[in-house]
């Protein structure tokens, strides 16, 4: 049998895994991409694309296609807790809470400051379409829906595979130097025996994915409504806009609901139920999916088993709270992907692939326990601000509610209370720190002793630095009257950047005589009165002195920096690219 030679092949086609195939095509990578399914998700699942996606979105040059169909942080940017979508009694479509969220309203200033770009909602069936053409473009014959995985053993310095076209039940093979296991945990995680950790279906929860008309009751502008039912507590319901026209004329909706005893593939009776739910017996709605969930917090016990990365849901798994998912695993591959080319085009070791489990291993395991504290917490939040919970009997649920809007002092003083109990939930849905300020604390990178900054309890106080492990601090510079972000330096490609102040000319002289050592590409920028890109807000965020420097690699988090001069900056630079692109060879003798 004819065997295809790639040097990676990528096995799932969903969000995480189409990312990687854009990634390494950018780099240079030669690759196949593998999906079982004939298409792309048709589930709304995953839709805030938070600000780091979006940064590495416009390094990939993929950003203003997203933002075209997406919704803008004006069009969604608050969460909102309200008492019922219609009706016309004292407790209906009573506005109890609402804050900014998600980079929206007076957080904006904040995210636009710390990034080039800002985050948008977008849910997961309308963006990976976008990136399947982009994969499509890219590595034109090789993105092959329809094809599953059958086989799969490790032979020598390759695996090799099998896969079944579905259409025609042809198996061929197909061997790679690596593969990234973006299959969402069902095939290659398990068969390597790679372990899940944690808590599995804790809470089962249903989704409807329908089209209908709600202009005359929805509330615009919100990324996410709770309804919080006065009488009824099985009426409970999360309503979100899916596009694609975003705002009241929204054609598109998911609701988190409870189902009951309906069964979920008599969509008439599951479309009864939505009308029951949303208090419209009239309403006239086509259900088209609809998907039932475990709540679960898993992290797998190792992102690498030999030849095979894992990345994505087969690495983590945590409740959509603050949308650390999908998120996440986009930024797994965008870590790897620069990785594995420096490695198969032989400028790094392949020790340089084990700093992708020690970096992103820490990051998915706090994301799961942030997202399952979240989950957790928003619930008793809700029941704790309008004195609800199980010790409530259905009989005075209203009555409660009936406090709480209540014109009087008391009625003050009881939302008062709640507008600070409600104020907690910005460690979810304000989770600016979270989204933008982790860090790796070991990897790819040379530590240079310094303390990591103080990092909010509520993950909503982000802070730029330029320690080793960090992302590198957003600032506005510009070259021959051209406004660029400190982030473009890398470029699209496996290329790093050196950055210096007006007086690090000899770190500037020693980076391009250490980049034709190493064969690496690297952008030497000096920032600063007459350097040659002009400070727009560099000199703020850098932590270094006029002669220092900062060393940044190709995802944009720092490899490593010097505070101010040094005696021989070629040496010195030598030396830290070696171990950043050779971080075992201290262990060998």
């Amino acid at each position: 049998m004819e065997v295809t030679e790639v040097p990676v092949l990528i096995v799932g086609g969903g969000g995480c895994g189409l990312s990687a195939s854009i990634f390494l095509s950018d780099h240079g990578v030669g690759h196949v991409l593998v999906e079982r399914h004939a298409d792309t998700s048709f589930l709304p699942k995953a839709h805030y694309i938070n600000q780091r996606t979006m940064e590495i979105f416009r390094q990939h040059g993929i950003y203003d296609t997203v933002v075209e169909h997406a919704a803008t942080t004006e069009q969604y940017g608050r969460v909102r807790w309200q008492t019922t979508l219609t009706g016309d009694g004292p407790l209906d479509r009573r506005l109890i809470h609402e804050m900014d969220a998600f980079g929206g309203g007076a957080t904006t200033e904040a995210y636009a400051a710390d990034g080039p770009v800002l985050p948008v909602k977008l849910p997961q069936l309308r963006l990976e379409p976008i990136l399947r053409r982009q994969a499509e473009e890219r590595n034109p014959g090789r993105v092959l829906f329809s094809h599953e995985l059958v086989s799969f053993a490790e032979e020598g310095d390759r695996v090799v595979a099998g896969i079944r076209d579905l259409e025609s039940g042809e198996v061929t093979r197909v061997a790679a130097h690596y593969v990234v296991a973006a299959d969402g945990g069902r095939t290659l995680g398990p068969a390597l025996g790679v372990r899940m950790q944690g808590v599995s279906k804790m809470v089962d929860v249903t989704t409807a994915y329908f089209s209908a008309d709600l202009s005359k009751w929805w509330h615009e502008g919100t990324i996410i409504t709770w309804f919080v039912n006065p009488y009824r507590p099985d009426l409970n319901s999360t309503l979100l806009e899916m596009g694609p026209t975003w705002g009241r004329r929204c054609e598109e909706w998911g609701l988190h609901f409870v189902l009951g005893d309906v069964d979920r593939s008599d969509h008439e009776a599951v479309a009864a139920r939505i009308r029951e739910v949303l208090d419209l017996p009239g309403l006239d709605l086509t259900v088209h999916k609809v998907s039932h969930w475990s709540v679960e917090g898993v992290l797998a016990d190792r992102y690498r088993a030999g030849r095979v990365f894992i990345v994505g849901d087969a690495a983590h798994r945590q409740p959509p709270t603050t949308g650390l998912g999908l998120n996440g695993g986009i930024q797994d591959v965008h870590n790897l992907a620069w990785k594995l080319a420096a490695v198969l085009c032989g400028r790094a070791d392949d020790s340089l692939l084990d700093t992708y489990e020690a970096e992103r291993r820490p990051v998915g395991g706090r994301n799961v326990d942030w997202g399952l504290a979240a989950w957790f917490h928003h619930r008793l939040m809700t029941e704790a601000a309008l004195g609800l919970g199980p010790h409530i009997p259905p009989q005075r649920r209203a009555s409660a509610f009936a406090q709480y809007f209540d014109p009087s002092e008391v009625g003050a003083v009881t939302r008062a209370r709640a507008a600070e109990i409600f104020g907690t939930h910005r460690a979810e849905c304000q989770a600016h720190d979270l989204e933008i300020g982790f860090a790796y604390e070991e990897g790819a990178l040379v530590p240079d002793g310094t303390e990591p900054p103080h990092r909010s309890p509520m993950g909503d106080a982000y802070h730029p630095t330029t320690r080793p492990g960090h992302r590198l601090p957003h600032a506005w510079i510009e070259r021959d009257g051209q406004r660029l972000s400190t982030h473009d330096l890398v470029g699209d490609s496996n290329r790093f950047a050196l950055i210096t102040g007006p007086a690090g000319t000899p770190w500037a002289e020693a980076a391009e005589q250490v980049a034709e050592k190493f064969s690496v590409p690297l952008t030497v920028a000096r920032i600063g009165a007459g350097a040659e890109y002009a400070d727009g807000g560099w000199a703020a965020v850098r932590e270094v002195a006029d002669d220092g420097a900062v060393l940044v690699r190709p995802d944009n988090h720092v490899a490593w920096r010097s505070m101010g001069a040094a005696e021989n900056p070629a040496g010195v630079l030598a030396q830290v690219m070696s171990e950043v692109l050779d971080p075992g060879a201290a262990d060998r003798p």
